[in-house]
């Protein structure tokens, strides 16, 4: 097997978006969803964790979640689910053969109703 010779720069080539394709975008979206996600339910669990201390904690809970960022942070939260599962939908009808030459369209597509449904749920959330 020949060895390649690193260019210089190459490492930093991988962070240009100059050099990614909607594909590549698709696959970097889905894993930093998936991270975030993860994250997400650890710091969830912590949080339940801290309710179970009494109603004190109840109470700082409640202050907590009521604060805008936390609002925002929740978006968040929603916007990942919806782009994490859609992008998930996608992948899993490419891989039963289905819109396998349509990955494009598809990936648009799914995002464009993750986009409505995340502005729907952010109306819902700051339009009251």
């Amino acid at each position: 097997m020949e060895n390649y010779p690193q260019k210089p720069g190459h490492f930093i080539k991988w962070f240009d978006p100059r050099f990614r394709k909607l594909g590549s975008w698709a696959f970097i979206l889905n894993r930093i969803t998936g991270l975030g996600l993860t994250l997400y339910l650890f710091l969830h669990l912590i949080m339940l964790g801290q309710l179970a201390k009494g109603p004190e904690a109840y109470d700082g809970f409640i202050a907590l979640v009521k604060n805008p960022l936390f609002l925002i942070g929740e978006l968040l939260v929603i916007a990942a689910v919806f782009i994490h599962g859609f992008n998930g939908i996608r992948i899993a009808l490419t891989s039963f053969g289905i819109g396998g030459g349509k990955q494009k369209q598809m990936f648009i597509g799914f995002m464009a109703v993750a986009g409505l449904a995340i502005l729907y749920f952010a109306f819902r959330m700051f339009g009251e």
